[in-house]
This record gives structure tokens, sequence and C-alpha cells, in this order.
């Protein structure tokens, strides 16, 4: 009888648990654990991209990178070594002068192994946002969204917000950006069924351009307001304009909603080697064989630091501070596409691992060690 009882009150509280839970907007956390029992860890992963549904980012006529006279014959330091294995390194690429030099990879990866791009797709949301005004799609990157979505008119910040207020984390929303409990935004936006919704249901509480903040419901603003003004869905648009014309290795894959609508603010998988495709073509500034992909005065632009903060450009972040003057892509769990002008080097590395050191800016120490390192080793 006692055991009864017990039971029937375990149940009741879960039955007033989960419906607490549904109430107040968070049933995006069943799925989560229901995708996640099913198909592997129960937080984000880079080996996320058969979780979710995605749009194809189709290649065309790949061009595998020429290798280096050097491939391969250099070893990699102590300290490096130990850096990459601390933080469960799964890939290394290192091209220099346009030539793959050194390329390894751990555990159960290989180069044709698909990884999650995380945030790093933030700045690959800029670089489409170049092509959209290249294209005649925009003015430029300070046209107003409320021109794309009117409703933003009605809001007392909103309709001072722009593409750049986007793309430089200055949008002024009522947002929290919070990786670390499954009731945050960022938890919700990660599962959530329908992106749009939660975008457009996030108030701007503050006057856009006057203060950074990171909040990742602003690249997912811009991916639906390129969306709109291209008419093509984000994955399309990236295999027009860089997939293909770049002469990717690989097709990838960029996750969606259950909408087909791209996780903008993450969650493009591709192989390492693509990934250092797009760090080459900032580094010749949107040149390509010839083609110039990408307007150079605009490139200029996407890699030069904020007055708001002289750590972050166009969702790509800079370090002008140390001998070794560097921008990055940079994506949770120790993704990095790193780009050494003076030296004409592009460093990938992927991994997992969520403990990352940072400095004063919240950029990661990595960066600093592995540019240090491999620049005292190839260079």
């Amino acid at each position: 009888m006692k055991k009864s009882k017990l039971l029937l009150g375990f149940l009741a509280g879960t039955t007033a648990a989960a419906a607490t839970i549904c109430i107040f907007g968070y049933s995006y956390i069943f799925r989560a654990l229901s995708m996640n029992l099913k198909k592997g860890p129960l937080t984000p992963s880079t080996d996320d991209g058969e979780k979710f549904p995605s749009n194809s980012v189709l290649n065309f006529k790949p061009h595998p990178w020429q290798k280096h006279t050097d491939y391969n014959k250099k070893f990699l330091s102590e300290r490096l070594l130990e850096e990459l294995k601390k933080t469960n390194a799964s890939s290394l690429i290192i091209i220099k002068n346009s030539k793959i030099i050194h390329e390894q990879y751990w555990k159960k990866y290989d180069s044709s192994s698909h990884m999650n791009s995380f945030s790093m797709a933030k700045g690959i949301l800029s670089i489409l946002t170049g092509c959209a005004i290249d294209d005649g799609y925009l003015e430029s990157e300070d046209q107003l969204i409320s021109s794309v979505f009117p409703e933003y008119l009605n809001s007392q910040y909103g309709k001072h917000l722009t593409f750049r207020h986007l793309m430089t984390m200055q949008a002024g929303f009522d947002w929290e950006e919070e990786y670390n409990h499954p009731f945050a935004e960022n938890s919700k936006q990660y599962f959530v069924k329908d992106l749009a919704e939660q975008t457009f249901s996030t108030e701007i509480k503050e006057m856009p351009g006057k203060k950074y903040q990171y909040q990742s419901v602003a690249p997912q603003l811009l991916g639906l307001a390129l969306r709109k003004v291209t008419g093509k869905n984000l994955a399309d648009y990236l295999s027009e304009k860089i997939w293909q014309p770049l002469g990717m290795e690989s097709v990838a894959k960029w996750t969606t909603d259950e909408k087909g609508v791209e996780k903008a603010f993450c969650c493009i998988h591709a192989i390492p080697r693509d990934f250092a495709r797009i760090g080459q073509l900032l580094l010749q500034n949107g040149n390509w064989e010839g083609n110039q992909l990408i307007n150079k005065k605009y490139c200029e632009r996407l890699l030069s630091p904020t007055p708001e903060n002289d750590a972050f450009c166009y969702t790509v972040w800079a370090d002008n501070e140390n001998e070794i003057k560097l921008r990055f892509f940079y994506g949770f769990l120790g993704q990095f596409i790193i780009m050494i002008p003076s030296e004409n080097i592009v460093i990938v590395k992927t991994g997992l691992y969520n403990s990352l050191e940072v400095d004063k800016k919240k950029r990661p120490l990595q960066v600093k060690i592995l540019a240090e390192e491999i620049c005292r080793i190839f260079c």
C-alpha cells in the first residue's frame, strides 16, 4: 500500500512537472531529451548532423587542396600536442601559401568527417551578407531591418536596427547568452521547432549600435532576412556563392528547424578542408582564382574591429594586440578558422571541449597558442 502511494505520488509529481514545462514554453526540452537519448550525447556535439533535419550545401567540380612540398613532414611541438589532447581535438588543418602543409585527425575522424561549425556559421553568414549586397538584394549593411520586416517599424528601438548591428552584435535584444542550463534561450534555440517564432518574439530593449553584447538571436534574424531578400534558403545561397565557386571537396549540411529554416546562428556541417577555404577566401580579400567573389572593400570592413569592441568585427573575432596579428571564426566547444595574414596561413582546428580559457575580451587563449606554435614550426 505504501509503495503504491509513493508510486502515485511520483507519477503525479512528474505529470505536474511536465505540465509546468509545457505551460511555460519549455516543451522543446522533451524533444531534446528524445533526440539525444536515441542518437547520442545529452549535450550539443560536433556529431549532431544526424539529429536534425538539414538543407544540403551542394558543391560542384571538387578541387582538392594542392599539397605543400613539406606536407606532413614537420612534427608538432610538445606544447601544441598537449593543448590539442587536452581539448579533445578531432582535426587540425594548416594551409601555408594556399597549399595544405599539415593535416591530422584524432579518434574516429578522418578527412571525410563532417564537423559542426557551431558559431563559425555566424561569420559565414556575414560573408553571405556581402554577397547579397553585391547581388543587389541589399543596398548596404546599413540598410534597416524594417525594410525587410516592416513589423520592426512599430518597435521603439527596432526601427533603428540595421544589418550591420546584427553582424557586430550591437542589436540590443532582450536576450541573455547562456549555454549552461536547459531553460536558457540558447538551449531553446538549438532544439526549437520554429526559429522564426522565437526570433520575432524577442524584444529589442535598447538602442542598437550603442554597445556590444553577444546574442545568438541576432544572426538568426540576419539569416531570416537574407532568406527573404534573396528568395532562397541559406544553404542554396551558400552553395551558389561560396561552395561551388571555391571547389569545395564535399557537400555540406546546414541543419534546420522543423520548417526547413536554417539555424543561422550555427550548425554548418562540413569537412575541415572546406572550412579552410573560407579562411583562405578572406585572406585573399574575397578573390578566388582571379574572380572577385566578395567586394574587396566589404571584406576589409568585415575584418575590421568596431569601436565598441576592438576584439570583434562582422561576427569574426580579432586580435591586434600580440606580435602575431590574426582574425578568427570561433565556434562553441573549440571550433576555429584562424587567419594569419602576415604569414599567409590558415588554421582549422575542431574539437569537443567546453572549458576553454578566455582572455578579458572573451577570446579563447588556445587561438594564441595555436598561432604561436604553428608559426614557430611552419614559418
